[in-house]
């Protein structure tokens, strides 16, 4: 859904240039219901929400939102809450009222999960700590090897989001 989105609104698109960055890995369908809106365009948007209220907002874009999900989903069963947003682009979501910003993003403490780097997530998230993502670039692998190389894991999201969570609590 979101990449064909996407190229909805490269096509309308008439005066920035557009990038879609697509994978070769196999990643499920996140989005089974059609709709009306292109969610998308709004660049950011609650792609799923575990249990009531919110504990923690985990943030991630292209393949990275599966894992996500998966994590929020092991979050819950151990009793937290959890909103999981899915940024297909920063611009187009920095460009939307503060108020919906809000209402995506939430109040609670958030991480974001992003395999390409951490740069410039901080705008999102307290620190770069709270970033599940390469701190480098160039290596080369297939995506299950590279994610566990580099921590990027459904283990590795949960144990952050626990200690993220647990800090807050303790302020």
């Amino acid at each position: 859904m979101e990449t064909l989105e996407a190229w909805e609104i490269a096509i309308r698109n008439r005066h920035l240039p557009t990038l879609l960055a697509l994978s070769r890995q196999d990643v499920p369908q996140l989005r089974l219901d059609s709709s009306n809106e292109n969610l998308s365009a709004k660049g950011a948007y609650v792609i799923r929400h575990f249990g009531k209220g919110r504990d923690l907002t985990i943030i991630a874009t292209g393949t990275e939102v599966a894992l996500a999900v998966d994590a929020a989903e092991e979050l819950h069963r151990q009793g937290y809450s959890v909103a999981v947003v899915s940024m297909p682009s920063w611009q187009l979501f920095d460009q939307k009222p503060r108020a919906y910003q809000a209402e995506v993003l939430g109040n609670a403490p958030r991480l974001a999960v992003e395999a390409a780097g951490k740069f410039g997530w901080t705008r999102y998230v307290a620190s770069e700590d709270d970033v599940i993502g390469m701190s480098g670039f160039g290596a080369s692998a297939p995506a299950e090897r590279l994610y566990a190389e580099f921590g990027i894991t459904e283990d590795a999201i949960v144990a952050r989001a626990k200690a993220v969570i647990a800090s807050k609590e303790t302020i």
